[in-house]
């Protein structure tokens, strides 16, 4: 299902113009799943999970890192929470 909700993550933002990128990162774990990039120059940290995940205590790390440093970050937990954020920061 997370899979399910990453890719239609993925055909959104390209359907606006934007790419999503999957992001891995050996050295640091907890990474957000997909770096974001809108046509209006936003770039987003995305983590995606399903209704009834949770984050892991590297994945709050992370979020807590990317609040500290004032980075944009979203965590996404279906297509419908997808589609509303995208409202939300692209129009």
């Amino acid at each position: 299902m997370e899979k399910q909700i990453e890719a239609y993550l993925v055909k959104r933002v390209k359907a606006l113009g934007g790419v999503a990128y999957k992001f891995t990162s050996p050295a640091h774990r907890g990474v957000a799943d997909r770096v974001v990039c809108l046509p209006d120059g936003q770039t987003w940290f995305v983590e995606v999970k399903t209704d009834g995940g949770r984050l892991s205590p590297l994945q709050k790390v992370f979020a807590a890192d990317m609040a500290r440093m004032n980075q944009k970050y979203a965590c996404l937990w279906s297509k419908e929470h997808v589609d509303e954020w995208l409202k939300s920061v692209a129009g």
